[in-house]
């Protein structure tokens, strides 16, 4: 009896002391994530990131700290059917200076290495912006200077809309007797475009980008990329994840993909399961809509609020690790990261509620065997490195 008490007490000190390692690697790695929508969610649904928005988000200000988030890029977005892309987008980050300015011993924007660095230093967030479609520079080189000296460190060549000069992975796929006719890929102002954001140091993203796009992309550009949230087309094929060779070619290019938690990204079968439920809430989807919500918003507010509807269709937190996994094979580890896509996404994988879940990440990757050093650079360190080779 007493030998079995031992052993009780062994095994409790053991799980004690493994749930106390994943949680202590946590807080002292540099945690970046690649890439949050908050900056909308707040937009559309009239809130403040400052304020506690638990229950209505998947982030604000105090949870991001909750979460050990050290740096953040926080995206700036509209779906290509605004009449002045520009502007929405400085609206966007007007809203994010707000926040800074309220909150300065919080959260700061910073624009290279060494204010990134004395940010997590004084644990206030870091800051930086990514445009989330080459539509919001309205056409304009010269918005991608009035962008950068704002603070915007990548740019996603395309959303899903194509614009005048690159073709997205949507029209590539949907559309292509129309685009057969037409230019596929990147343009001549497309590649200048390319070039410019070399020049300023803006690392040019491939999320969302049309397969020939990426090659001409990757082609053209002198840097390493970044794919800020996309995940491996193998395991889940949709048009919107990297099939093998692209994976591989961001490995060479020295770039960083950072996996997205999207079920429907995760987990195939989720997309059919999500559209039976679009169906069934058409009509308020449609009312939300006429209120000047974006369409893809009006869809991930109705997810929030019938919420037990959805959430046996979330894939398992094991699944979105498997796509992790699966990129370290193709690519190496230097070359895969964090790009949640929360606050922009209507469901994530199980145990993946909000930002203050990041550390089950860090405790499945302990899981599956990666060193503290590895889990350090897919953490953060493997983002950061691409930041800085693009200064």
């Amino acid at each position: 009896m007493k030998k079995l008490a031992i052993i009780i007490s062994l095994s409790f000190s053991f799980l004690g002391n493994a749930q106390s390692n994943y949680l202590k690697i946590h807080q002292h790695a540099v945690f970046a994530d690649s890439h949050n929508d908050i900056l909308t969610a707040c937009i559309e649904k009239k809130l403040s990131m400052d304020d506690n928005l638990k229950g209505k988000t998947h982030s604000d200000l105090n949870r991001f700290k909750e979460a050990g988030v050290d740096v953040q890029i926080f995206s700036v977005w509209c779906d290509g059917t605004k009449l002045n892309p520009f502007a929405w987008a400085n609206r966007e980050m007007d809203t994010l200076d707000a926040v800074v300015a309220r909150n300065p011993n919080k959260i700061v924007v910073v624009k290279n290495h060494k204010e990134l660095a004395r940010a997590v230093q004084k644990h206030q967030l870091a800051a930086m912006f990514g445009v989330e479609g080459g539509h919001m520079m309205a056409n304009d080189l010269n918005n991608l200077n009035k962008f950068y000296e704002r603070g915007v460190r990548y740019m996603t060549l395309t959303w899903n809309n194509s614009t005048s000069w690159a073709t997205s992975a949507f029209d590539e796929t949907t559309k292509k007797d129309s685009l057969s006719h037409a230019h596929k890929g990147l343009t001549d102002f497309g590649k200048e475009v390319v070039k410019r954001m070399n020049s300023l140091g803006i690392l040019v993203d491939l999320s969302h980008t049309g397969e020939q796009t990426f090659w001409d992309a990757i082609q053209t550009s002198t840097k390493p990329v970044i794919v800020s949230h996309s995940n491996a087309y193998a395991l889940c094929p949709i048009f919107r994840n990297l099939k093998d060779e692209q994976i591989i070619a961001v490995g060479k290019n020295g770039g960083v993909i950072d996996i997205n938690f999207y079920s429907g990204f995760v987990d195939s079968s989720f997309i059919k399961k999500e559209s039976l439920f679009t169906k069934k809430h058409t009509s308020e989807i449609d009312s939300l809509i006429k209120l000047g919500v974006q369409k893809d918003y009006a869809v991930t507010m109705l997810t929030e609020k019938y919420r037990s509807e959805v959430i046996s269709a979330r894939p398992s937190l094991g699944l979105l690790i498997d796509h992790l996994d699966y990129i370290v094979r193709l690519a190496g580890i230097d070359h895969v990261g964090i790009g949640s896509d929360f606050d922009g996404i209507s469901s994530a994988p199980q145990e993946l509620d909000d930002v203050t879940n990041y550390p089950v990440i860090t405790k499945a990757l302990l899981d599956r065997g990666y060193s503290k050093k590895d889990i350090n650079k897919i953490l953060g360190g493997n983002l950061l490195r691409v930041l800085k080779a693009n200064e």
